[in-house]
C-alpha cells in the first residue's frame, strides 16, 4: 500500500521524470535521503519500472500515427512480437480478439516514411495480413 508521500511523490515524477531529488524533497518537505529512500523502494518493488522520453507537443502534433491490425501465423507469434517490439516506429502493440490477432500504434515523422514501416509490417515473418487506418485527428488523450 502506498503512502499519501508515496502517491504525492509519484505525481511529481509523473509531471517531470527528471525533476532533481533536492527538488522533490522540498516539494515533499522531506528530506533527500527519506526521498532517496522511497524512490529505491518504489523502484524495487516494481511501482516504478523506469523513466522515459515524453515527445513535446509541437514534436508530437507533426507525427503521423496509425493502428495497423495485423494477422498473425499461431506457431509464429512470439516472432513477430519480438520483430515488431525492434521496429522503432511501433510505439505500442496490444493483444486483441476477433478476426485480427494484434494492434500495433504506428507513429512516423511523413506519410513516405509510414508507407514503408507498414511494408515492412507486412513483410515480417509470420505476418499473414495488416489492416491499417491513418489517425486523422485525436479527440482526446487520458
Amino acid at each position: 500500500m502506498l503512502s499519501e508521500k508515496d502517491n504525492q511523490l509519484l505525481a511529481l515524477l509523473r509531471s517531470n521524470a527528471r525533476i532533481s531529488v533536492s527538488d522533490l524533497s522540498r516539494a515533499l518537505s522531506l528530506s533527500r535521503s527519506t526521498v532517496q529512500n522511497r524512490l529505491n523502494k518504489l523502484e524495487q518493488s516494481g511501482v516504478i519500472k523506469g523513466y522515459a522520453v515524453e515527445f513535446g507537443s509541437q514534436y508530437q502534433a507533426a507525427l503521423v500515427c496509425s493502428h495497423v491490425a495485423i494477422k498473425v501465423k499461431q506457431k509464429l507469434t512470439a516472432k513477430t512480437n519480438l520483430q515488431l517490439r525492434q521496429l522503432s516506429q511501433v510505439a505500442e502493440l496490444y493483444a486483441i480478439s476477433g478476426e485480427f490477432d494484434l494492434i500495433a500504434v504506428v507513429q512516423a515523422e511523413s506519410l513516405e516514411q509510414l508507407n514503408k514501416i507498414l511494408d515492412d509490417i507486412a513483410n515480417l515473418e509470420g505476418v499473414e495480413r495488416t489492416n491499417s487506418s491513418v489517425i486523422l485527428e485525436t479527440k482526446f488523450k487520458r
